[in-house]
C-alpha cells in the first residue's frame, strides 16, 4: 500500500487538495478529522485525567483544553502523548481498510506532518503551497481569526520554502480547481508505476 502524505501549511489548500483527491477516488485518512472525533469519545476521559476541568458532557471543550495548555511546551508534549498514539490506530484501520477495499495508494492527510516527524509513515509528500500574501488573505477571511492568532500558527509550523524542499511534490493552488485537479490526476498517474 503506497502512502502519500499531504500536508501544507495554513490558509495553502490542503483540505481542498484532500477533497480533490477524494472525488479522483483516493482514499484520504484526515488526522484532524480524527482528533475531532477523538475528543468526542476515547480520548475525551483519557485528556480530563491530564487536564482535569477540560471535558464537558463527554467532549473535549477546546477553549478548555487551550487555556490548560497555557502555551506551555511540556503541556502540549503531555497531550500529544495521549492524542498521536491513538491517531495512529485509527491511520493503521484506515490503511487496513482501504487495503481490503483494493486500492493501492492512500493519503494520509497530516496539517503538522513534517513537524512531527510524519514523513517517516509515508512513502512521498505532497505539499499544498501559494504565495505569502494569497495565504495570509484566505487565513484573515476565517471566522474569529486575527493577525496576532495567525502568526502564532505560522511559528507552531515548518516554513513553507522549507517543506517545499523536502517535498516530493508540490501542488500550487492558487490557480483553480480546475488546475488543481489536472496537477493532480498528472501525479496519480505519475505514481501509478509505482502502485503494485
Amino acid at each position: 500500500m503506497f502512502r502519500l502524505g499531504l500536508t501544507g501549511s495554513i490558509g495553502t489548500g490542503k483540505s481542498a487538495t484532500a477533497t480533490l483527491l477524494r472525488e479522483l477516488g483516493v482514499p484520504v485518512h484526515d488526522a484532524d478529522a480524527t482528533v475531532h472525533a477523538l475528543y468526542a469519545g476515547r480520548a475525551a476521559p483519557l485528556i480530563e485525567e491530564a487536564f482535569p476541568g477540560t471535558v464537558e458532557n463527554g467532549v473535549v471543550d477546546r477553549r478548555k483544553l487551550a487555556a490548560a495548555l497555557d502555551g506551555k511546551a511540556e503541556r502540549f508534549k503531555a497531550l500529544e502523548a495521549i492524542v498521536h498514539p491513538l491517531v495512529r490506530e485509527e491511520e493503521e484501520k484506515a490503511i487496513a481498510d482501504a487495503q481490503r477495499k483494493g486500492h493501492k495508494l492512500i493519503v494520509l492527510d497530516v496539517p503538522l506532518l513534517y513537524e512531527t516527524g510524519g514523513e517517516n509513515r509515508c512513502d512521498a509528500v505532497l505539499v499544498t503551497t501559494v504565495s505569502p500574501a494569497i495565504q495570509k488573505a484566505r487565513v484573515l477571511a476565517r471566522p474569529g481569526m486575527t493577525e496576532e492568532l495567525f502568526h502564532a500558527l505560522l511559528k507552531r509550523q515548518m516554513p513553507d520554502p522549507e517543506k517545499r524542499r523536502r517535498a516530493h511534490a508540490i501542488l500550487e493552488t492558487s490557480r483553480g480547481f480546475p488546475a488543481a485537479r489536472r496537477d493532480l490526476q498528472a501525479l496519480l498517474r505519475a505514481l501509478a508505476p509505482r502502485l503494485v
